[in-house]
């Protein structure tokens, strides 16, 4: 099977620090492929790296088998349309209503009528478990939950073969956190696409992932299942876990 995204020896530089070391990784079709570390590990830099925002200084990424360093910017903005990317804090537009929001792509690049572009959002916020009565609100009306779940509907709005979730449970109690969980190994089950998941929830990393990344300081210490991780032998994802065994003590009896 061809992988979906293919990092091989990826760096990245910032002036002298170096921020990315030597990443290799494969994630292939239906996945949730989970990119777990601590902060400033650099697991949403990588996520940027994939779809362009941040330039690799070294290595190859390849998304859908097109190496991203050789693409210009129409070919890059033709790429980006095939993932959705949800943003740690959701990152709606305050003076936009949910609608709008949710269908932001569509009002800019097509030519829809209100209430087609109404319809189209609706679709795609009861995929994430809201309603019509949630159309005409404006974010800081939302919860917390809310907020995110519309992020999702925005990103999934152009129906992406790859969707990216930064951070997706950050701030939100255990039980949103859960269901957010739950929504996202649902919509990949109802569509089919590719999920990157950026992660410090370890409940949420072992209960969703098909596989786990362990990152820090910007280099690769483990790849593998969630048994795999679990049962590693090597010391800093021993020590990772251990941090957060209360938490895990659930799902490593389950696993």
């Amino acid at each position: 099977m061809e992988p979906v995204i293919r990092l091989k020896d990826v760096g990245l530089k910032i002036g002298n620090r170096e921020i990315l070391k030597d990443i290799s990784f494969e994630v292939y079709g239906g996945e949730i492929f989970t990119i777990l570390g601590g902060s400033g590990s650099g697991k949403t830099t990588i996520t940027k790296c994939i779809v362009g925002l941040y330039k690799h200084t070294s290595g190859v990424i390849e998304v859908f088998g097109k190496d991203v360093s050789k693409l210009d910017q129409f070919h890059m903005d033709e790429l980006r349309k095939t993932i959705g990317y949800i943003f740690q804090g959701a990152a709606l537009f305050d003076s936009l209503r949910v609608w709008e929001n949710v269908v932001f792509y569509h009002l800019e690049h097509g030519d829809f009528k209100e209430k087609e572009l109404r319809d189209m959002a609706l679709k795609y916020l009861s995929m994430v478990g809201l309603s019509e009565k949630h159309l005409d609100l404006y974010p800081s009306e939302l919860s917390g939950g809310m907020k995110k779940r519309v992020g999702i509907a925005r990103a999934i709005a152009t129906e992406p073969k790859l969707v990216i979730y930064d951070e997706p449970t950050s701030g939100l109690d255990p039980i949103t956190s859960r269901l957010i969980d739950e929504l996202i190994v649902d919509l990949r089950n109802r569509t089919g696409s590719t999920a990157i998941v950026v992660s410090h929830d370890m409940v949420s990393a072992f209960s969703i992932s098909n596989r786990i990344l362990v990152i820090s300081e910007g280099q690769v210490v483990q790849i593998g299942t969630k048994e795999e991780i679990l049962n590693s032998d090597i010391p800093f994802v021993q020590e990772f876990l251990k941090k957060g065994l209360g938490e895990l003590q659930e799902v490593r009896r389950s696993a």
